[in-house]
């Protein structure tokens, strides 16, 4: 039994545990645009003429804020002292096919980010190109080119630098859910190594019950044979075995079903952990205190409420890309490039030419294509705010949830201990007068029933004890501080 006072949660209504994102965006007036078009194009291409190489930064802008902060994943389970579920969960960590493909995921959303900040940078290319013609008034003659391209779109109303901002908030998000599936898996790990040992417990209590049961049978055998019992009391003590037996096959099944679980969850093939997982073993139980108040701001530790946080940042750039896209677009290219009538040519003695180009364009009329395409990023930041909403309510009620059953089932375990240590003593009592013929069969069958219930609701208390103890670890988002 776990001798620690019941935690609690308090929900402080100072801490700033709902996060409301604004919702309003200001919209660039478009009726200056004529008047400073031409200044603009100008203006810019000379500022930027000298600039077009020089790399894109991202500044702080891309960063989640300082409250987001990835935290480390803290080894919650090794309060249980237990080795063997340690080493249980460090390999599904590694071998875990979801989070392999969580981990793929978060690489892939990293990737995608990376094309994003290249797209937002000048581009340079490399052409070349070789001819022969003839006319037919002259010979045929070779010409061969070679030639360097660049271009660069000026980031006048942000567009690219909110697009790079909301693919910087998938990453974060990616990686929040990266480690929202580390959790949720060590937590499954833990969950069914706690009812393969609660089971095994169980199944010890019944092999021991039936063991009893079946030398009061015997007893009862000598007896009728005696005279002294009839054989309904043998029928009776035969039944009272028969259904004992029953229950030793289901626990067995059970156990093999709950040791293949955690050879999958481990990455495994079901029938891998059979020889380490058989041996019985005591149920793991955590000792450690829980009596520290929780504040409700905690609660944005968890993975998810983060990954949904950063979805909403995502969300509200992608409503700043797509109003952007309602504006003017400046374009700064380049070319210069090598003629020459042979390959060597182009070496020493080539014709040199090259270009400088600054363009503008300005969206007149699309049928409401780019004012439609707000409207749904803002619908789709809604959606967002409304996700988060639903994860926060989720994850108080987990927390709720996890707190009271902690506390009823430490309440239980505490009354049914003294029921079996009472149901003990009074089974153990009737069975000596039963021998000395002092009572009848059927307060015997009685008290060995008793006893059988209420050691099995030990045993299963017992293991749901540790388990609301992995519940609550993993409604706070993988313990706390």
């Amino acid at each position: 039994m776990i001798h620690t006072p019941a935690p609690r949660i308090e929900l402080r209504m100072n801490e700033p545990l709902m996060f409301a994102p604004p919702s309003n965006h200001p919209k660039r007036d478009a009726s200056t645009w004529p008047h400073a078009l031409v200044g603009v194009v100008v203006a810019t291409a000379l500022t930027v003429a000298g600039c077009a190489t020089a790399p894109v930064s991202q500044g702080a802008a891309a960063q989640p804020p300082a409250s987001l902060a990835p935290l480390t994943p803290t080894a919650w389970w090794s309060a249980f002292d237990d080795p063997l579920l340690n080493q249980l969960i460090t390999q599904a960590l590694q071998a875990n096919t979801s989070i392999r493909s969580a981990q793929a995921a978060l690489q892939q959303s990293r990737a995608l980010r990376d094309v994003k900040v290249a797209s937002a940078g000048p581009s340079l290319s490399l052409s070349g190109s070789a001819g022969r013609s003839q006319t037919e008034y002259s010979d045929a003659g070779n010409s061969f080119k070679a030639g360097l391209d660049a271009r660069w779109e000026m980031d006048i109303f942000g567009a690219n630098r909110s697009s790079i901002n909301a693919s910087e908030a998938d990453t974060q998000a990616a990686q929040a859910s990266l480690r929202d599936v580390q959790i949720s898996i060590a937590a499954e790990v833990a969950l069914a190594y706690i009812q393969l040992r609660g089971s095994q417990s169980q199944l010890a209590i019944a092999q021991s019950n039936l063991a009893s049961q079946q030398e009061t049978l015997q007893i009862t055998q000598w007896r009728a044979q005696a005279g002294l019992v009839t054989a309904l009391e043998v029928e009776q003590a035969q039944t009272a075995v028969a259904q004992t037996a029953s229950q030793v096959p289901a626990l067995q099944t059970s156990l093999a079903k709950t040791r293949h679980s955690l050879a999958v969850l481990t990455g495994q093939r079901p029938l891998d952990l059979d020889a380490l997982l058989t041996p019985s073993q005591p149920l793991p139980q955590t000792k450690s205190e829980l009596s520290t108040p929780i504040a409700a701001n905690t609660l944005r530790q968890r993975a998810d409420v983060r990954a949904a946080e950063h979805r909403i940042s995502a969300a509200l750039a992608r409503v700043d890309a797509a109003d952007a896209a309602r504006y003017p677009s400046f374009n700064l290219g380049g070319s210069l490039s090598l003629s020459a009538l042979t390959l060597a040519g182009l070496s020493n003695g080539a014709t040199l030419a090259g270009s400088l180009l600054g363009s503008v364009s300005v969206p007149l009329f699309d049928g409401g294509a780019t004012t439609s395409q707000v409207l749904a990023q803002e619908a789709a930041l809604e959606q967002t705010r409304a996700a988060y909403q639903a994860t926060l309510l989720t994850a108080l009620k987990e927390v709720e949830d996890a707190l009271i059953a902690l506390k009823n089932d430490r309440a239980r375990l505490g009354l049914q201990q003294l029921a079996a240590t009472s149901a003990g003593n009074a089974a153990m009592l009737a069975q000596n007068r039963y021998a000395s013929g002092l009572i009848d069969f059927q307060t015997v069958l009685q008290t060995q029933r008793t006893l059988l219930s209420s050691q099995d609701s030990v045993a299963s208390l017992q293991a749901e004890l540790s388990a609301d103890h992995v519940r609550l670890v993993k409604a706070l988002g993988g313990g706390w501080q």
